[in-house]
């Protein structure tokens, strides 16, 4: 992957987070707080609810390193849900990296606003070029923004570099399978302005070779149908509340992709879960 592969992915997810449209979609349907997909405990959830009980399950799966004294990184942090509930319920602190200058702004408007923004330091930058020294951190976090790495391979080889020996990294992706058609999935990554989306077993292969002591997946595909319909839901039954936040063009392109997540998660072409891998303690 060349460098200016990287740089146009990166100018993408930028260009793609900062159009009023997208703010507005993530910030009215989405709850504008953990913009990431939700597992759910029934049919109508609300998407917001749904969504933080996947930040508390990710946090589950690394509980043992989180605490005082504790760094995490979250590497495509968004408006931040994720990293203020580490901060807020571990007291540990969180290094958020994230793409999007105008996220960031409210992010850290929101941090401070919830006495966080000690324990928060909210960073403008790409997650395949991180600003931190080697065995930096005793967890990396990332939930739904690898998909948008112009290289993944080098993205977690990052991520890598900068856990400490016994450090884990916990991320969530929405993945293929690997029959896939291409063309039933280019429409969904088109909308998100994104490549191709990577498959478990890639993942399970990079994180192999990059000497994990341990790489665990917890699979939570069948939520996200639950996910897209309530999406799709939310869009239809609000239209016409929505039109302060989005434009009707906008709300027109969501009206006609979102079902094509749907369809392509029904037709079981989708995988998303929870990747969990563990670090030698003598590190890479």
């Amino acid at each position: 992957m060349t460098e200016e592969n990287r740089v146009q992915a990166a100018d993408a997810a930028r260009g793609y987070y900062e159009t009023a449209d997208v703010d507005g979609f993530y910030a009215t349907v989405w709850g504008g707080e953990d913009i990431h997909t939700g597992i759910y405990a029934h049919a109508r959830e609300a998407i917001a609810t749904a969504s933080r009980r996947t930040v508390e399950r990710v946090a589950a799966k690394a509980a043992n390193l989180l605490g005082p004294g504790r760094t995490v990184l979250d590497m495509g942090s968004g408006y931040g849900g994720a990293a203020r509930y580490l901060a807020a319920r571990f007291g540990c602190r969180v290094v958020a990296v994230n793409i999007s200058e105008a996220q960031n702004r409210r992010h850290r408007e929101i941090n401070a606003a919830r006495g966080l923004d000690e324990l928060v330091e909210v960073v403008t930058g790409s997650f395949n070029d991180l600003p931190a020294s080697d065995g930096s951190f005793d967890v990396v976090w990332s939930q739904e923004a690898l998909c948008h790495s112009g290289d993944r391979t080098r993205t977690l080889d990052e991520a890598a570099r900068v856990l400490r020996p016994g450090g884990e990294l916990v991320f969530t992706d929405i993945m293929a399978t690997g029959d896939a058609p291409a063309g039933e999935l280019a429409p969904l990554t088109a909308r998100l302005a994104m490549g191709e989306l990577a498959t478990p077993g890639f993942y399970h292969r990079r994180l192999s070779e990059l000497g994990m002591a341990r790489v665990d997946f917890e699979d939570l595909s069948d939520h996200l149908v639950t996910h897209y319909v309530r999406l799709t839901e939310e869009v239809q039954e609000r239209g016409d509340q929505l039109t302060d936040a989005i434009s009707p063009a906008y709300l027109d392109r969501l009206r006609e992709n979102l079902p094509l997540w749907v369809r392509a998660a029904r037709n079981g072409h989708l995988v998303w879960g929870i990747f969990h891998a563990v670090t030698g303690d003598s590190g890479r």
